[in-house]
């Protein structure tokens, strides 16, 4: 794994989106287009932002899937996470092709039909965050690592469903959904290149666990250890609780 630390949010998501953009120009040159996954979040927000400003990425050649959903919340609710990739990522760029899952539907139906759509060919890039409690996209400690379809309903732990709030997007805890839909651990892994954004100090903690625990469904994002592609962005608030060794055994460029 290649771990990135930059002094502050701003500057590790612009260097996150100059990666990011690169590679989806690479594979458009190699492929005539580029298949993605976006995460969303507080904590994708600058780098969404410094991507959809970055000039020269073909985006009507990049098509676009949806790594999780709350279940029944209304596209409309401010976080529903099919709006926030319309107004963060579709709407800035008009990519070419997107696939949302629609949690007001069926979950079963819905999860069946979009991995059938994604399983088609392979996903040229990835861009995800890592939860407070080590989650990856909605999969939750103790991550289910075994399953291999694309997509699942999962339960949202408390620790989960309280980052949701403290980042604003609900009023108080009962307000957020229990169940959702989420790309597995398995699929996330098909993913030709990973570029995982972390920032802020509240995730230190994941963010060691993720680099210095045992690999295992206790600590969902450390399966990231095990990827040949993955970059993590990290800016120093993040990175605070690493271990000096840590930096030095992962070749750290900081």
């Amino acid at each position: 794994m290649n771990v990135r630390i930059e002094p502050d949010r701003r500057a590790m998501s612009t260097a996150a989106a100059a990666h990011a953009a690169g590679s989806i120009r690479r594979a458009i040159d190699r492929r005539g287009k580029a298949r993605i996954v976006a995460a969303t979040g507080a904590s994708q927000l600058d780098f969404l932002a410094a991507l959809t400003a970055t000039p020269g990425v073909d985006w009507p050649h990049v098509e676009l899937f949806h790594l999780d959903e709350y279940a029944g919340l209304p596209e409309s609710h401010p976080a529903s996470f099919r709006r926030y990739l319309r107004e963060n990522l579709i709407e800035p760029t008009r990519l070419g092709k997107y696939h949302f899952l629609d949690g007001e539907g069926n979950l079963d139906e819905v999860r069946a039909r979009v991995g059938r759509t994604l399983a088609e060919e392979d996903v040229d890039v990835m861009f995800a965050g890592i939860g407070e409690n080590g989650h990856l996209a909605f999969n939750d400690p103790p991550a289910d690592f075994e399953t291999t379809e694309p997509y699942i309903v999962v339960r949202l732990d408390e620790a989960c469903r309280r980052q949701q709030v403290g980042e604003g997007w609900f009023p108080r805890l009962e307000d957020v959904p229990d169940t959702a839909i989420s790309m597995s651990v398995q699929q996330m892994l098909k993913a030709r290149e990973m570029l995982i954004v972390v920032p802020d100090a509240r995730k230190a903690a994941a963010v060691k666990a993720t680099l210095e625990g045992k690999i295992g469904p206790a600590v969902p994002a450390s399966i990231l250890r095990s990827h040949p592609n993955v970059t993590l962005y990290l800016d120093e608030a993040a990175a605070s609780l690493l271990d000096p060794a840590t930096r030095k055994k992962l070749s750290v460029n900081s």
